[in-house]
C-alpha cells in the first residue's frame, strides 16, 4: 500500500522552522536558552504561520560541536530543561497546529559517550563492534575531512588498545558502525522513544556518512538503502505521518537514490542544496540562469517525496557544488574577507548583511524562497533579518542569541552578558535596530512581510503540491514560473537585478476574459486574448499573481 493511501502529507506545504533552545529564550535567567523558554514563544511561531518546528540537538553533549557531539541520545541536556519541558514544548506547539521534529544524530556519538568508553577501554568490550577500528596505521586521509581547518584524517589512534578509530567529523566524534545489527536495532529504540513522547519525525544529520560502510567488510549490510527504508518504515509504523527530512548534499541524481528512486519510500524529504547555491551564484550575477538550471535539472520525484527549499541553515553556506570560478564570484559578492569564509568552499554570514541590508533585495529573496516548488524551511532570525557576529568561531557566526526586544541582551536573557552561549549582535544589526518587539508592532517591518508570504503560500496549495515550469521571457535577471495544482495556477516573476523591467509573458490556455490577480498588493492584470500579459517589476522586485478564470474560478 502506497504512503499517500494512508497517510496526511502535512509536509507538502508545511512552514519549518529551525531553532537552537541554547539560543532562543532562557526562561529562568542563568544565560542558557531552555524549554520553558521556547514554550513561552511558541505563540510567536504560531503568529508566524510556522507549522512545524525543528529543534537542533537538545540531547546531552560534550559541547565539542555544539551540541551534535552526543553522549546520551536518549536524555535532554539538564542545561535546557527535562524531558516534561520537552513535552510541554510538543504539546503546546500541537496545541498552536505545529508539528515538532528534532535532529537525529547517529551517524557518530560523543567520544564520551558511555558506549565508546567502553569499547575503546577494551578489545573485548560488548561496545568494541559497534564502532570502527584499524590496527594498521592508516594512510593519509587529510582530503576525506568535512572539517580540514580542524582536523588533518578521518582516523586516531586510541591509546588503551593501540587501533585508530574512524570519524570522519571531529576526532571526539567516533564513527558508528552501521553494518552492526546492534547499531541498527538501537537507532530504531532511538527513534522509536522520541516518537512515543510526541515528535512527527526526524531531520537526518548527513544521511550519506551515516550510511558510509567504508572501512568495514560491508558484509552486513550490502544495501545501506535498505537499511534507510527500514527507518522510514520505523516511523511510518510509529506515527503513520512521520517525515524524515535528510541532510544529502549530493548531485541531484544522487539525492533521487536517496529518496528511494520512483518508490518514494526513503527519505520524505531532503534539502535542495544544489537549488541553494544556484541561487546564490544568479544573486551575485543579477541572472536569473544559474537558479533557473538548478530547477530543470531537479529529477521528479514520488507524490510522497518532496524538496526542501532554504535561503541558510545552521551550518555553514555551503558552495561545494559550485565550480572554483563560481564560488569565486560568490565570496567576492557576499564574503569577500576571509574570515567571512569558512572551510574554503562555504559562507558563515546571514542573508541581510550579505545583501548590505538592502530591504529590497532581503523581500524579494523571500518571496522567492516562498514561491519556489517546495516546502520552505526558515532558520530562527530570518523572519526579523538577524545578523552574524563574525568574531564568534567557524559556524556559530550565525547562532547567536535570538533577539527579541532593543533592551539588554536582546531580551534573549536577564544575565550577565558573560554567561550567554555567545555575545549578542552588535553593529546594524543590533537588537537596538532588529528585534521581534518593534517588528510586530511595525505594518511595514520584514516581519510582517514573513507573515503575509507564509499566509499566501499556506493559501496556495500548488506551491507545495503542483507542477512547475519556467515561463519564456527576455530578461535574463528575471525568474518567471508558474505552479499549477488542481484547479488553481500562480504565476511568480522576480527581478534579481536592481534595474525595473516590463516582462512580457504568454499564458497557455488563457484568452480574454482571464485575468492576474496579485497576491501581495491589491492589484489586477487582465489577460489578452492570445494568453498575452505584460508585467512591470521594480529593481529587486517581485510579484505573486493568482490566475483567474471568465467564471472567476481558478484556472487549471
Amino acid at each position: 500500500m502506497r504512503i499517500t493511501d494512508t497517510a496526511d502529507l502535512w509536509w507538502k506545504n508545511a512552514v519549518v522552522y529551525c531553532l537552537d533552545v541554547e539560543t532562543f529564550m532562557d526562561w529562568d535567567g542563568d544565560g542558557c536558552g531552555d524549554l520553558p523558554g521556547l514554550a513561552q514563544r511558541i505563540d510567536h511561531l504560531a503568529d508566524l504561520g510556522v507549522t512545524c518546528l525543528w529543534l537542533m540537538p537538545f540531547y546531552p553533549t560534550a559541547e565539542r560541536d555544539d551540541g551534535y557531539d552526543i553522549t546520551d541520545f536518549y536524555g535532554v541536556d539538564p542545561r535546557l530543561g527535562t524531558h516534561g519541558d520537552l513535552v510541554e514544548v510538543i504539546r503546546t506547539a500541537n496545541d498552536r497546529g505545529m508539528r515538532v521534529i528534532a535532529d537525529l544524530v547517529v551517524n557518530h556519538t560523543s567520544r564520551k559517550h558511555p558506549w565508546f568508553r567502553s569499547a575503546e577501554a577494551s578489545k573485548d568490550s560488548p561496545f568494541r563492534d559497534f564502532y570502527v577500528w584499524r590496527s594498521d596505521p592508516p594512510p593519509d586521509t587529510s582530503d576525506q575531512v568535512v572539517f580540514p581547518d580542524q582536523e588533518d584524517g578521518i582516523w586516531t589512534l586510541s591509546e588503551p588498545t593501540g587501533e585508530w578509530y574512524l570519524h570522519k567529523f571531529y576526532k571526539e566524534q567516533p564513527d558508528l558502525d552501521v553494518t552492526n545489527p546492534r547499531v541498527r536495532d538501537e537507532v530504531a529504540k532511538i527513534m522509536g522513544f522520541w516518537l512515543q513522547l510526541g515528535l512527527s519525525g526526524f531531520r537526518v544529520d548527513a544521511v550519506p556518512f551515516f550510511l558510509e560502510t567504508a572501512g568495514t567488510d560491508g558484509g552486513a549490510l550490502p544495501e545501506p538503502h535498505d537499511y534507510l527504508r527500514d527507518l522510514r518504515s520505523v516511523v511510518g509504523r510509529r506515527t503513520g505521518d512521520g517525515v524524515l527530512l535528510g541532510e544529502v548534499n549530493l548531485p541531484y541524481e544522487q539525492q533521487l537514490e536517496f529518496f528511494g528512486g520512483t518508490d518514494g519510500d526513503e527519505l520524505t524529504m531532503q534539502f535542495d542544496f544544489i537549488g541553494m547555491q544556484a541561487l546564490y551564484l544568479s544573486l551575485a550575477r543579477a541572472d536569473a540562469g544559474p537558479l533557473a538550471t538548478a530547477l530543470q535539472g531537479r529529477p521528479a520525484l514520488d507524490p510522497d517525496s518532496q524538496w526542501a527549499t532554504f535561503v541558510r541553515n545552521h551550518d555553514e553556506l555551503t558552495l561545494d557544488k559550485l565550480t572554483d570560478d563560481e564560488r569565486a564570484e560568490v565570496f567576492a559578492a557576499f564574503g569577500p574577507e576571509e574570515r567571512m569564509q569558512v572551510y574554503g568552499r562555504g559562507l558563515r554570514r546571514r542573508l541581510p548583511p550579505m545583501l548590505d541590508g538592502d530591504p529590497r533585495r532581503v523581500r524579494m529573496v523571500y518571496s522567492l524562497l516562498f514561491s519556489l516548488p517546495g516546502t520552505p524551511v526558515l532558520f530562527y532570525g530570518e523572519e526579523i533579518g538577524m545578523g552574524e557576529d563574525l568574531d564568534a568561531e567557524g559556524r556559530l557566526a550565525v547562532r547567536t542569541p535570538m533577539q527579541w526586544t532593543s533592551g539588554p541582551n536582546g531580551g534573549f536573557s536577564t544575565a550577565d552578558p558573560g554567561q550567554l552561549p555567545g555575545p549578542v549582535v552588535d553593529g546594524g544589526f543590533a537588537p537596538e535596530f532588529v528585534n521581534v518587539a518593534d517588528q510586530r508592532r511595525d505594518e511595514d517591518s520584514l516581519l510582517s512581510f514573513m507573515k503575509l508570504l507564509i499566509r499566501r503560500y499556506r493559501e496556495s496549495p500548488e506551491l507545495g503540491w503542483g507542477g512547475f515550469r519556467l515561463l519564456d521571457q527576455p530578461h535574463p535577471e528575471v525568474l518567471a514560473h508558474l505552479c499549477s495544482w488542481d484547479d488553481g495556477a500562480l504565476v511568480a516573476v522576480h527581478n534579481l537585478g536592481p534595474e525595473p523591467r516590463t516582462v512580457p509573458l504568454s499564458l497557455e490556455d488563457c484568452g480574454a476574459g482571464h485575468r492576474l490577480e496579485d497576491l501581495l498588493v491589491t492589484q489586477t492584470t487582465p489577460v489578452g486574448e492570445d494568453g498575452a500579459v505584460e508585467l512591470t517589476l521594480d529593481g529587486y522586485g517581485y510579484r505573486w499573481l493568482r490566475v483567474v478564470g471568465p467564471d472567476s474560478r481558478r484556472l487549471v
